[in-house]
């Protein structure tokens, strides 16, 4: 990874050596005549600022997704935008933070809107900054482009993510990013350092006829664990000793010598062949087309966890008194031919595919030889079938698909989602979706070695069976969104750090409405999560209402406008509940019926955006100073102090 850092930051100097600041012609009045894509955020009048030929607009910038939906690069500053200023750079209003960046995050809400087809390896919690094969985009730009963020980390490090995209043609691009985050973080071993690589590349035949994209991700994600705050050292903490305010290095931690390591692989890359093309009776457009495509994903992915000697105090028992070193290995293997076919009579594009899929996950050797198991590997193949169509009825739109895996295998399932929409200009638009999937859990819950005895498992576990309905609106004058969910044999891991299957439904209702006030100069932002678990609340818990509330003034400074503010502050609440405790050795979260969390934060920010450059400077949780020390992530693990961050997103357009 470090060499193609070192590939990635020599074609980043070359464009900065090469660069110049241009102005685009028209001004500011001039760049809303176009009418921007509006979709991700809200689009101002402060746009890209680039001098463009006749033949090129600012709107040919393009992002586009996995799932082919175009935006156009977004140089605004706006009040989404700062909530997407992290090292996530996500919105992470459902998240509640470590301390530390680069950290794990514990959930004040979930979502089931997006179910995998197969069960994955597992370790969830370190996989919240881990680039799904949906998370990374394909560009198409006419001119060389870049971005970068910059966000200082807490204590030293900081977290840098820059991109460098180019079109050799107009038929071919080429996208290479990379985030790297290192941050000490405030407590005793409490490091975080990771690194996500990216590339990213599409080609279209002149004639159109073939096409094929692909990418190549590779990651890695390490955390120094200490185990949260001792008893005393906890105690400490929420009577505020004054012995430890000013240094949170000073109080005893649990784990001195341990960290975990997530490392991830992933080569994709899909191609298309048209084999039958229709025009209608002007020339202009394809009537109907069909095409036959083939996709292939290989994805590796490895666990690591790393002790210089056991501790029997935190985990139990092990047969030795050295070093632990456990490692689990996954590796997946999918192939997926398919044919693609649209036309008026099917109102919309239709795909029927079929895929053939390996899988190798286990332990080279057995972690443990006292516990009685002797396998060390699952390994197995599917096959599986599905079809997906997406439509449009005039203002009504529907994207539906279903995957099933017959047999009766670790893969096999079925999953079924339908999303319909209607659209009313950039007015209103209303959503409804469904969801129902049936597969096993993840694979550490079927499976697990350690050194530690107690960490032993081979389970037989049931399909957890997922059905989620929900709906959501967007407006001018409000948004809001509902989901309700039910899950049959909800997979967890218990108060001792067990493995279980909830006998019974879990029924869950996630209520969210946002609304913004605005006043000249001024504005008030708000978003209430309302949540309620009518039946499994002892093994799934949230807290029952989060709010957030920014309150910002906006302004253009000085004469000729050349700097945009923003300055305001946001104030984050949620309601007492027993948030899960986080074990290092598994990274997951686990239950936990003693500590009830819930408090709420105040932290102030001043933005400004000049030209294409957007600085961020926020100061975290200044609410510490006047309000009780009782903030927490975990039971002994606590949320971030008074912390004062800068940062920065600039573009370059050559």
């Amino acid at each position: 990874m470090k060499r193609f850092f070192v590939v990635f930051f020599c074609l980043l100097c070359t464009q900065l050596f090469y660069a110049q600041i241009r102005q685009f012609e028209g001004g500011r009045n001039g760049l809303n005549k176009g009418g921007l894509n509006r979709n991700l955020d809200s689009i101002s009048d402060n746009e890209i600022s680039v001098k463009l030929s006749g033949k090129t607009k600012y709107t040919d910038y393009k992002i586009i997704s996995f799932k082919n939906d175009t935006t156009i690069i977004d140089t605004t500053l706006t009040l989404k935008k700062h909530y997407k200023f992290n090292a996530l750079r996500k919105d992470n209003f459902e998240l509640l933070e470590f301390h530390n960046q680069g950290q794990t995050f514990n959930n004040l809400a979930y979502n089931f809107t997006d179910i995998s087809q197969f069960p994955d390896i597992g370790f969830r919690a370190k996989q919240f900054n881990y680039f799904e094969i949906e998370d990374v985009d394909y560009y198409h730009v006419p001119t060389p482009t870049t971005e970068a963020m910059y966000r200082t980390g807490l204590q030293q490090g900081q977290v840098l993510d820059t991109l460098f995209t180019t079109n050799f043609s107009k038929r071919f691009n080429v996208g290479i990013a990379y985030k790297g985050l290192r941050s000490l973080g405030a407590y005793r071993r409490s490091l975080a350092s990771s690194g996500n690589f990216r590339l990213s590349f599409s080609y279209e035949s002149p004639k159109g006829q073939y096409e094929i994209r692909g990418q190549a991700v590779n990651q890695d994600f390490l955390n120094q664990e200490n185990g949260g705050l001792t008893g005393d050292s906890l105690i400490a903490f929420l009577n505020n000793d004054s012995n430890f305010s000013a240094n949170r290095g000073r109080l005893d931690i649990n784990l001195n010598d341990t960290e975990n390591n997530l490392e991830a692989k992933r080569l994709h890359f899909e191609h298309t062949f048209k084999l039958l093309s229709v025009k209608d009776s002007l020339h202009q457009k394809d009537f109907s087309n069909l095409k036959i495509g083939h996709s292939f994903t290989r994805d590796s992915k490895y666990y690591n966890f790393k002790q210089a000697s056991v501790t029997p105090l935190v985990f139990g028992e092990a047969p030795i008194i050295g070093s632990v070193n456990d490692r689990t290995n996954f590796l997946l293997y999918n192939n997926n031919v398919f044919l693609d076919f649209n036309s008026k009579y099917v109102l919309g594009t239709f795909r029927v595919h079929s895929g053939y899929t390996t899988y190798n996950y286990g332990y080279e050797n057995l972690q443990n030889n006292v516990v009685g198991i002797t396998k060390n590997k699952l390994k197995g193949k599917a096959v599986s079938f599905g079809a997906n169509w997406k439509g449009k009825i005039k203002n009504f739109y529907i994207d539906a698909s279903s995957n099933v895996t017959p047999g009766n295998g670790r893969f096999s399932g079925s999953n079924l989602k339908a999303i319909a929409s209607y659209k009313k200009d950039s007015i209103v638009t209303i959503k409804g979706h469904l969801e129902i999937s049936n597969k096993l859990p993840n694979f550490n819950f079927l499976l697990h070695q350690s050194t530690y005895n107690k960490y032993n498992w081979e389970t037989n576990f049931a399909s957890v069976g997922t059905r989620n309905l929900g709906g959501t609106i967007e407006s001018k004058w409000i948004n809001a969104s509902v989901d309700v969910t039910n899950i049959n044999n909800y997979t967890y891991f218990d108060a001792n750090s067990l493995p279980k299957q909830f006998s019974g439904n879990v029924n869950y209702l996630k209520a969210k409405i946002s609304k913004e006030f605005s006043l000249g100069k001024f504005a008030l932002d708000n978003t209430l999560m309302y949540q309620k678990v009518a039946n499994g609340n002892t093994v799934f818990r949230v807290p029952d209402f989060v709010t957030r509330n920014t309150i910002y003034y906006s302004d253009n400074w000085f004469k000729g406008n050349p700097l945009f503010v923003q300055i305001g502050a946001t104030f984050k609440n949620f309601s007492k509940y027993k948030a899960n405790a986080y074990n290092p050795l598994l990274a997951e979260f686990t239950l936990q019926n003693d500590t009830e969390i819930g408090y709420p934060t105040v932290d102030l920010f001043f933005n400004g955006r000049v030209r294409r450059t957007r600085i961020y400077f926020k100061a975290d949780n200044v609410s510490s100073f006047v309000l009780k020390k009782n903030y927490l992530s975990t039971p002994n693990n606590p949320y971030r102090d008074f912390t004062i961050r800068f940062g920065v997103v600039w573009n370059w357009f050559i």
